[in-house]
């Protein structure tokens, strides 16, 4: 499989936001590379993240034109090819692997030590209490709190099943809460080995806040609603 040649421009008429990506983009099916590039497409065909389009010199001839892939006629992408990210095994940007979608590189994140004092409840019941926690801002998305497992309740945290996993961040484990009223599921997450630019969170644990009560130096927090309330 020989490498893609750098695209020409785009035609002006596309309304697709198309840009030439600098990374070595590789992707592996059934323990064989089936596409290799040194110069895929950004293209956000989304508001939210872009997608990789490959030269089609760079894609194996078999899984050209089957359900793993599909084309566009417009922007000036007729010549490219995209691969449904779900339907491969691997994917790796130069030598590092990426889930769940291609990351965007207009898209940031902050890791910051804090010194506030965060209160997390659940049903009335203390679960978590932190004068130390590490604050995630991330491009679009809310605020998120993260805190030592040693200021958090560990006695009512039960593991779960639940995994996840984040472009930015890596592969997420959770917990539910039992107060002895209820069960909350999959209410805290952990990174517990995330990737490079996320390792001031690892082994962190963060609440929904959409679905605890907390409050920060002492201010009631509003539960916001998002996809997770």
């Amino acid at each position: 499989m020989r490498m893609g040649s750098m695209p020409s421009a785009v035609t002006s008429e596309s309304t697709l936001r198309v840009e030439p990506s600098p990374k070595r983009v590789r992707v592996m099916l059934d323990g064989r590379y089936v596409a290799d590039s040194i110069s895929p497409l950004l293209v956000w065909e989304k508001p939210y993240y872009p997608t990789y389009f490959f030269p089609r010199s760079a894609v194996d001839e078999s899984i050209i034109d089957s359900t793993h892939t599909y084309m566009r006629a417009d922007g000036g992408l007729d010549e490219y090819v995209a691969l449904r990210w779900h339907e491969f095994d691997h994917w790796f940007e130069e030598d590092q692997e990426v889930f769940v979608h291609a990351r965007d590189p207009y898209k940031r994140i902050d890791i910051l030590p804090s010194s506030r004092h965060v209160v997390v409840s659940v049903d009335g019941v203390l679960v978590a209490d932190t004068k130390r926690p590490t604050l995630l801002f991330e491009t679009s998305l809310r605020r998120r709190i993260y805190m030592p497992l040693t200021d958090v309740r560990m006695d009512l945290l039960v593991a779960s099943t639940t995994r996840s996993q984040c472009p930015y961040k890596g592969e997420a484990t959770y917990w539910n809460v039992q107060t002895g009223r209820s069960l909350h599921t999959d209410l805290v997450w952990t990174y517990r080995a995330p990737i490079w630019e996320s390792a001031p969170i690892a082994g962190l644990a963060c609440f929904y806040d959409e679905r605890v009560d907390m409050t920060v130096d002492g201010v009631p927090q509003t539960r916001p609603v998002t996809p997770y309330t």
